[in-house]
Order: structure tokens, then sequence, then C-alpha cells
């Protein structure tokens, strides 16, 4: 005999009675004995070269250590203690290090990644700022929001807004579409997205911010545009001077928004 999985109930009949409830997560993030806390602020990276461009401005002076084979080291931006982490690529990587990282003391996360353009006004090492998102990737429904919006938490979204007004650089703020399917981008889903007005596609933020917001700490997030769909036709620049240039000031402005955020009062 064989199960659909898709067609039992959240409420199974043959659920054990363990006085916990139906939905209740069987296995939750918690800090093992082993584990050592993490500061307030933290930067979540999804490649190795922003995590070591971030380690570079910051010039942390511990050894790395390691949660699911993600680096962790902390250093000072602005006389604020800061974590960094990399690499968590795709959607449900980067949640079990958000969920660990939340255990481990992070009181706000900001997650620094890159997008593919959809629009053609949006080029390479432009920045985008996700004011909302819209999801393809599996890991977000597993987090019940009711009702809420997978969106960046509104205060720290605020600091980064702020920052990126005064910085000079091109950026335009919008919703990202966050997909699990790296190779399968297809044009008819470009067409559509582009055509409702989203700004670029990424594996991470939508998933992040859902976690954010069922966890009630606070998620925001950066993209750098690394390449163009558009026109339907792939446009890759991550070798391109104006992307490594954009990646720098990228970097700065979350170390600057992870010093300025206040316990959220902005």
């Amino acid at each position: 005999m064989s199960y659909k999985l898709g067609n039992i109930p959240l409420d199974c009949p043959g659920t054990p009675d363990t006085g916990a409830s139906p939905s209740a997560a069987i296995i939750n993030p918690t800090r093992e004995t082993w584990d050592h806390p993490v500061t307030a602020r933290v930067i979540l990276t999804f490649t190795l070269p922003d995590y070591r461009d971030l380690c570079r401005l910051v010039q942390p002076q511990d050894s790395p250590r390691y949660i699911y084979n993600c680096a962790l080291r902390e250093g000072r931006w602005d006389g604020q203690p800061i974590t960094l982490t990399a690499p968590a690529l795709g959607a449900p990587y980067a949640v079990m290090v958000l969920e660990k990282l939340m255990v481990l003391g992070a009181r706000m996360v900001l997650a620094l990644g890159w997008c593919g353009s959809l629009q053609s006004l949006l080029k390479i090492g432009d920045l985008v700022l996700p004011s909302t998102t819209v999801s393809t990737e599996g890991t977000s429904g597993h987090y019940p929001l009711d009702g809420q919006a997978p969106d960046p938490d509104p205060e720290l979204n605020g600091v980064l807004r702020r920052l990126l007004s005064t910085s000079g650089h091109r950026w335009q703020e919008g919703p990202v579409w966050s997909t699990d399917g790296f190779y399968r981008e297809t044009a008819s889903q470009v067409a559509a997205y582009q055509a409702q007005g989203v700004l670029g596609v990424d594996m991470e933020m939508a998933a992040l911010f859902t976690v954010g917001r069922f966890r009630q700490v606070p998620v925001a997030g950066l993209l750098v545009v690394s390449d163009e769909l558009a026109t339907l036709q792939w446009n890759p620049g991550y070798r391109s001077e104006p992307f490594r240039r954009a990646r720098d000031q990228a970097a700065r402005l979350v170390l600057a928004a992870a010093a300025q955020w206040d316990g959220g009062h902005v």
C-alpha cells in the first residue's frame, strides 16, 4: 500500500495523544551545552565572498566556529558587537541557521544576498531593498503566519531605507520573488512576476522574513543585483566591476544598519 503525504490532514486521527497540539513541532531549536552565544546583532550571508568581505571590514579577532557547517565570527562596527555568518545558501539551510541563531541570542538579523533583476531599469550593481516577498520556495509554508504578510521587519527595514537614501548608490525598493529552482526560473514565470512589478529573484528572503515574523524576531535584508533576466535572456554580471563595487557598498550598509539598530525603537 502506498501513502500520499499530501492527503494527510494536519490533525491526523492516528496521531498519538501526547498532550501537545497536533500542529506543534516535534523538533525545536535549542541551545546545547556546547553552543556559544551570538551577539544580539547578526548579519547572515549566503556566499563566502560576502562573508570574507564583511570579515575584512570588521576584522574579527576570534577564530571561526560553526553551526550546521556555517561559519560564525564576531567583530565590532561603530562600537557595536556583531556576529557574521555564512554561507547559508537556499531557504531550508538559511532557515535552519536562522532558527539556531535566534536561540543563541540573536535579537535582529540582517540578510545580505544577491538577486537577478526582473525589471529592465534595474541593472547589475544596483541594490534592492525587499519590501515584501512572493514565495515559490518550499520552506515558508511550514511557518503559518495567520494572515500576516511575509514582509521584513518595518523598523529594521526603515534603518536600511534611511541609509540607502543617503548612500548615493542606485537602489530600488519593492517585491522580491524567492524560489528553490535556480535552474527553473522559466520565461513564463519571469514574465508573469515582471508584469506584477516584482523587482528581482533570490532564494532565501521570503523564508527568512516568514520565520522572523513567526518567531517575532526582526529580520530584514538587502540584495545586490548580480544578473539580469528582464529580456528573458540571462545576462550574468558576477565578475563585473559594478557588481564588485556594489557588494562592497552593500556590506558597509548592512554593517551600519546593524550598528544603528536600537532594539526596535528607531
